[in-house]
């Protein structure tokens, strides 16, 4: 039996501890485990490979995806997916891990309806917007990465009595902003899913300044668009000198942590076994710290929503 592994979507750290162990555990089950190179585009290209213990050495470490990702326009044709079914028959692959998000899941599941390529899909976005699972791969490495970011920028605001703001990823998700401002200390944090009242934190900061608070640390989801807006109220109504620093991309890089690794380990192993035991188009989530496998229809059931305790935690940042 042969059994391959994609990446789709947006890569995050944590991809390539999961196909290290795809390709140690497939080949320990004595199966043949297959590398779908730059995701739906390799699966329509036929960019698939058998994968060896040589292919995967040594990338337990690094972030991104050695067999790297792609989003296809081409696989919303049902000529294209005919075409990817094709390149998989001839391989005599009929199981797919597919590591990406609920856009990927939903596709792989048309696939699935299509030529009944049985797949499960392992939510792997910085985001965590997916809705059903408390994490999703990679998103503890960027956290730390924006930890790291925002207490360098933090050491240089403080010596020069500025203010900084800092802007992270997530596109209408603020998980990764809130829980960056919780654990950074910060002084400000707006994110899509509060209302922000702009004249209350003016206020505020106002009286910190006054009361001997001298750097002011604020941190912004991109989904807000309220970056520049930040800069100004800063530098204009508080009077505080202003920074602002845009991370991007260097959140979905770099080693990822020891949690990112071991949940790898754990999706995979768990996803095999359960491709192996005759499942369909399933995905594996991790919620109350527990794993379950749940349909796509219900991962697409409703929109991923931060927890209430969280929000409440970090109330006093936007008023």
């Amino acid at each position: 039996m042969s059994i391959a592994i994609m990446c789709s979507g947006g890569d995050s750290p944590g991809m390539n501890p999961a196909i290290k162990h795809f390709v140690d555990y497939v080949l320990s089950k004595n199966l043949e485990p297959y590398l779908i190179y730059d995701g739906l585009e390799g699966l329509i290209d036929d960019n698939i490979r058998l994968a060896s213990y040589a292919d995967v050495a040594g990338i337990m470490h690094q972030g991104g995806t050695k067999i790297r990702s792609s989003r296809s326009k081409r696989f919303f044709d049902i000529e294209f997916r005919k075409k990817a079914f094709e390149n998989l028959k001839k391989r005599d692959i009929a199981k797919i891990i597919v590591l990406g998000g609920d856009g990927s899941f939903r596709a792989m599941n048309q696939f699935y309806s299509d030529f009944g390529v049985s797949f499960v899909g392992i939510p792997s976005t910085i985001d965590n917007d997916i809705f059903g699972t408390d994490y999703c791969l990679g998103v503890d490495t960027a956290l730390n990465k924006i930890r790291e970011a925002i207490d360098a920028i933090r050491d240089t605001s403080s010596s020069f009595r500025r203010a900084c703001v800092v802007e992270t990823m997530g596109r209408d998700c603020g998980y990764l902003a809130l829980v960056s401002a919780i654990t950074s200390g910060a002084e400000i944090c707006l994110i899509p899913e509060v209302c922000f009242d702009l004249k209350s934190i003016t206020k505020r900061l106002k009286n910190e300044v006054q009361n001997g608070r001298t750097y002011i640390v604020c941190v912004v989801s991109e989904g807000t668009k309220m970056t520049q807006k930040m800069v100004d109220i800063l530098e204009n109504e508080i009077g505080m000198e202003t920074r602002a620093t845009i991370l991007g991309h260097v959140q979905r890089g770099g080693n990822p942590t020891v949690f990112d690794r071991l949940m790898a380990v754990e999706f995979v192993t768990k996803g095999v076994d359960k491709l192996l035991s005759g499942c369909e188009g399933l995905v594996i989530v991790y919620k109350n710290s527990k794993f379950e496998f749940v349909t796509i229809d219900y991962v697409n059931s409703d929109k991923y929503s931060i927890s209430q305790d969280l929000l409440l935690v970090a109330d006093r940042l936007y008023k």
